[in-house]
């Protein structure tokens, strides 16, 4: 039986790109390792290197090597133990979904909104990434920590993941842009139009830690008044959740 890969002290031999210093540091990690990891450079059953051989091959902080390390747990793509290191365990990200299944007029009334708002929402990032003011930063923290606290209590933080995305229609300063908000408020949410009959208990926890390490990225770009990233974020966040309940209306 084949033993296990030799350890990596570092990524040299890979040719990993230092990271840019725009748009979210620990999301660009994450994305070179899961490539890395996707195309097998990285194989199953190898162990990464440690924090330092990590920082040294990116060029970055000890803080982002650990965010960038949890996104690609809750991905499913790792493992880490304490005193032994992180482990590559799958080739390919799972992908959590909050329900087993969903009724077909219900998916379809999800993918059209999602529709809608992926050719809107990112703009708006975009926008609130230029225009945000004071009062804005503040709210788009304290709903992002909102949302972070109803998920740590096990809720489906429904409210709170719409307040976040009304915060960020605010901080664009045109108020159209949040009466596009109410309009759709009880349908902008995919997770609002599942009854709990749909909802998977057991994967809604996984599923929500991802949601909310995009919206990480999303309020990282915002304030750093980064459009372009916050645009790229914020489609890549809708995006992935209309390719997920696609995933629904096929089956």
């Amino acid at each position: 039986m084949a033993g296990k890969p030799p350890a990596l002290d570092n990524l040299a031999p890979l040719n990993v790109r230092q990271v840019p210093r725009k748009g979210s540091l620990s999301l660009h990690v994450a994305d070179q390792l899961e490539a890395l990891i996707s195309a097998g450079s990285i194989p199953v059953g190898q162990k990464l290197p440690g924090e330092n051989g990590l920082c040294d091959s990116f060029g970055i902080s000890r803080t982002v090597i650990r965010e960038a390390i949890a996104h690609l747990k809750s991905r499913g793509l790792v493992t880490t133990r304490r005193g032994v290191g992180t482990r590559v365990v799958r080739r390919t990200a799972l992908d959590p979904m909050p329900a087993e299944r969903i009724h077909p007029t219900t998916v379809e009334d999800i993918l059209h909104v999602l529709e809608l708002r992926m050719a809107i929402e990112p703009a708006v990032a975009a926008l609130a990434a230029t225009r945000h003011a004071s009062e804005d930063r503040r709210r788009l923290q304290v709903t992002h920590a909102s949302f972070i606290d109803a998920c740590n209590e096990g809720s489906q933080a429904r409210e709170e993941d719409y307040a976040f995305h009304r915060a960020i229609a605010e901080a664009t300063g045109n108020p159209c842009f949040t009466m596009f908000y109410e309009q759709l408020r009880h349908c902008v949410i995919p997770r609002a139009n599942l009854i709990d009959d749909e909802i998977n208990p057991a994967a809604t926890g996984k599923y929500l830690s991802r949601v909310e390490g995009e919206h990480t990225d999303i309020i990282e770009a915002i304030l750093a008044r980064d459009p372009q990233a916050a645009h790229e974020r914020m489609h890549q966040h809708l995006n992935r959740a209309r390719i997920m309940y696609a995933k629904f209306q096929n089956a």
